[in-house]
């Protein structure tokens, strides 16, 4: 046999039933019948993860034989999910893995339910990082992932009297048959230390870093299958170790208890995700995450590149390192660091290779999410690489001034290392000068960052700039999660749309067939009870799966706009009891969020949200027309459940705040119309579902931009002149939500007014109650509303993220395909259902 061709799969559900038996016996030392559901849910794993392993050391092997170039995604975050339902779907191999365990007693989904999230990311930035590991190894691009083994994931939310309570998320306390240990493979990575010239050999004066502490990034490897199973690519995630031989010469001392410390101290890297930087030693520990990571990560990439190559001549032509926003960017310093100090490369070839080697994506425009670390610190922590990005740094600003002579406003906006008395280090200026790619996520952020956020490194370097618009994979987002209708598309238009989106057009004329939109309605109906099902177990709230399913799934932030859609559940609250209003429909509003946890405004959005559920919902005047949920602790899974029951997507950003979003794709490719103001991709998801099969509201990112610069916007005369604002902006101020400490939401009225309004919550709210009464009429009917779903279906072929990838390959990685899959056998289409 071929060892670079993957091997045939199980096709017998017996021979997989007796795979499964074997690891209960072998791998767990069990009886069948002595077994627990996560011993269960062990074994099945194992069996798939078998048949994943020969993939991967086949795919390995493929692209060593080819001398592939290698791609490298660079993030502090993978939000994975659930692996085991995604990898037998991408194997093919689901229907026989449910059949083996039917034969045996065992529904699939129950066991499917007992695996726990890989608590490995935070939100978007994480999910769309997962999302692109699935579309690389689909393509075959040889793409892998590096990042932190986070111990303690984000959180568990729970809410306690309509606060949130975070617990710890040890999602690995019981281990995980998904990851392969290498300690073999374990990188050294120094910190601290200090500075000193000396002589080499042959008399050349150099700069030596010394007396340096070490942690080990020991690697764990996550096999990521491509739909096919011809290919499995891997993420590397990497815990901290403390070194045995620094640890065992303070126990030699005879402080046993120091020795302890120690360990404990360094393995609190790759502890928790993101520790809170509001204090100094918050921040020393989140930039050692960042450099303990991306030092792993250029080490090994170097140590792969070396295996197979003489001298760094041919690294841009074999290696891609992306960085996945800002958190990556010490790795400009870091391949330099390693190039020159471990490889002799002089300065110059070094600076030529790690530009043409990395390329940088933005994913903000918020000034506080863009990273700054100060001067200090950053040389405390890394004396070598603060010294290389000042070389850095005075290079770019004598080319900066050689481009624009005497104008040093222009120098101190655009250096590196912003100039002053506590001078911080600019991570994306770093991130910018050491690419030769910068790319925004949404054509409208694209365009910002170029023209609002670094406008002069636009003016500099023009051709550097360009657009990626984000994906998502419809593996993981209507394959896996929402299978009834996965099915419903495969009969229409086959399976090809499994690894082409564009395929889904072919649903369009389904739009105008009646038992089409019934059968539809009625997949949608099912996930709706579903979903409600959740609710009643988790918060005790009961809804009907006949009312509108009004849903904003995303992490809470006051730019989000969480807020807003809580204001107009107030306003029709407030109308229905105060003027005898009905609602032109029964609706259900669902939330589900995390708020960071030293986000004092958002969790405080968190209760609001909370307290309005419970006036709301213990009622009785306006029992069975209005219901509010907040689902508690938002992850992958739950969104899973979230998606394919929502009628109305919530994607209500301040315009020019959201970079991109991809829970507007994900909700769209289930069938939810979207409510948005023209932000981010909702932009791009207008152009292609139509104006007519969307909801949009709200100002303009120019006409904000425009009302900043003029100091023009006046949210108190907004409020005065407006007796629908003025109710709910005032019941604020009151005790109705807010019974226990009548005042305790004050703060968001005087916010609203006096503090300017700085997400324009005023100035949109009238133009969105506009649009929620369109999008009420439009659900009396049935039919109109199902067509405008369907045919957001079908039009969600631009928003794949295989499509993304493609774009990434071709136009900054210059990455082919390392295989060619044949396509899955697809039926004829069908016109009639």
């Amino acid at each position: 046999m071929d060892s670079t061709q993957p091997p045939v799969p199980p096709t017998d559900a017996r021979e997989f039933q007796a795979s499964i038996l074997r690891h209960v016996r072998y791998s767990l030392g069990r009886e069948w019948g002595e077994i627990s559901g996560r011993e269960l849910f062990q074994a099945v794993s194992l069996a798939v993860r078998d048949h994943i392993v020969d993939t991967m050391l086949a795919t390995e092997e493929r692209y060593r034989e080819r001398d592939a170039k290698r791609v490298y995604y660079l993030s502090m975050e993978f939000l994975m999910g659930r692996s085991m339902g995604n990898n037998l779907h991408n194997l093919g191999l689901y229907d026989v893995c449910k059949d083996a365990l039917a034969s045996l007693g065992v529904d699939l989904e129950e066991v499917e339910a007992d695996e726990v999230d890989a608590a490995l990311g935070n939100g978007g930035l994480g999910r769309l990082a997962a999302c692109f590991l699935d579309s690389m190894a689909t393509l075959g691009v040889p793409g892998f992932g590096y990042g932190i083994n986070y111990e303690y994931g984000l959180f568990q939310q729970e809410i306690d009297n309509g606060w949130q309570k975070e617990l710890p998320d040890n999602w690995l306390a019981l281990g995980t048959p998904w990851q392969i240990e290498r300690p073999e493979e374990e990188v050294v990575v120094p910190l601290y230390g200090h500075l000193e010239r000396m002589h080499d050999m042959d008399g050349v004066e150099n700069t030596m870093w010394l007396g340096w502490k070490v942690l080990l990034g020991v690697p764990h490897d996550m096999p990521v299958v491509g739909h096919g199973g011809d290919t499995v690519n891997v993420l590397r995630l990497y815990s901290a170790r403390s070194s045995d031989e620094f640890d065992m010469s303070i126990f030699n001392e005879g402080d046993y208890v120091a020795a302890v410390r120690r360990k404990m101290e360094s393995e609190t890297v790759s502890k928790v995700l993101y520790p809170s930087d509001s204090v100094l030693k918050g921040k020393e520990l989140r930039l050692i995450q960042e450099y303990f990571f991306v030092s792993c990560a250029v080490q090994n990439i170097v140590r792969t590149y070396l295996r197979d190559h003489e001298g760094f001549g041919a690294f841009p032509e074999k290696v891609a390192i992306q960085l996945n926003d800002t958190h990556p960017a010490l790795a400009v310093a870091e391949v330099m660091r390693v190039l020159m100090d471990e490889h002799g490369v002089e300065w110059a070839e070094a600076w030529d290779l790690t530009r043409k080697t990395l390329a940088y994506t933005n994913h903000t425009l918020l000034p506080e999410a863009l990273e700054r670390w100060p001067r200090s610190l950053v040389e405390r922590v890394l004396p070598r690489h603060m010294q290389i990005i000042e070389a850095i740094d005075a290079a770019f600003q004598a080319e900066v001034r050689e481009r624009w002579p005497g104008d040093e406003e222009r120098v101190e906006r655009m250096a590196i290392v912003e100039p002053g008395d506590d001078p911080y280090v600019r991570m994306a200026h770093l991130s910018i000068v050491g690419s030769h790619s910068v790319n925004g996520v949404a054509e409208l952020h694209s365009k910002l960052v170029k023209s609002d956020l670094v406008p002069d490194f636009h003016e500099m370097w023009p051709d550097r700039f360009n657009n990626k618009t984000n994906g998502i994979t419809q593996r993981r987002w209507l394959l896996a999660s929402n299978p009834e209708l996965a099915d419903l598309v495969t009969e229409v238009v086959g399976t090809g749309w499994v690894t082409d989106l564009d395929v889904l057009r072919g649903l369009e004329p389904m739009a105008d067939d009646p038992s089409f939109r019934e059968r539809f309605r009625d997949i949608k109906r099912r996930n709706k009870q579903r979903l409600g099902r959740i609710m009643r177990e988790t918060v005790r709230v009961d809804s009907d799966p006949d009312s509108l399913f009004d849903v904003q799934a995303k992490r809470i932030h006051e730019y989000k706009r969480q807020l807003l859609l809580t204001m107009y559940v107030m306003h029709e609250y407030l109308g229905m009891v105060e003027d005898g209003r009905r609602p032109v429909v029964p609706r259900t509003f669902v939330f589900a969020g995390k708020a960071a946890p030293g986000y004092w405004a958002a969790k405080q959005h968190v209760k609001l949200i909370n307290n309005v559920a419970q006036v709301v919902n213990t009622d009785p005047r306006v029992e069975g027309m209005l219901r509010v949920a907040f689902v508690p602790n938002y992850r992958v899974s739950l969104a899973e459940r979230i998606f394919p029951a929502a009628d109305l997507s919530e994607q209500i950003s301040t315009a020019g705040m959201e970079a991109s979003g991809t829970g507007n794709m994900k909700f769209a490719l289930n069938g939810a119309l979207t409510m948005g103001t023209l932000d981010g991709a909702n932009i791009e998801i207008r152009e292609e579902v139509g104006e007519d099969n969307i909801f949009i509201f709200g100002v303009r990112a120019e006409e904000i931009a425009s009302l900043k610069q003029r100091q023009a916007y006046r949210p108190a005369e907004l409020y005065e002149r407006s007796p629908v604002l003025q109710r709910v902006v005032d019941a604020f101020d009151g005790a109705l939500f807010s019974r226990e400490e009548p005042g305790m939401f004050r703060w968001i009225k005087e916010g609203l007014i006096q503090g300017g309004d700085p997400f324009f919550l005023l100035a949109d709210f009238e133009a969105y109650v506009v649009a929620q009464e369109a999008a009420s009429r439009l659900f009396l009917d049935e039919d109109a509303w199902v067509r405008k779903a369907i045919l957001n279906v079908a039009r969600m072929g631009k928003f794949s993220s295989d499509r993304t990838i493609r774009q990434y390959a071709s136009e900054i990685w210059g990455v082919l395909p390392e295989t060619t899959p044949e396509p899955s056998p697809s039926p004829e289409p069908r016109v009639e259902v």
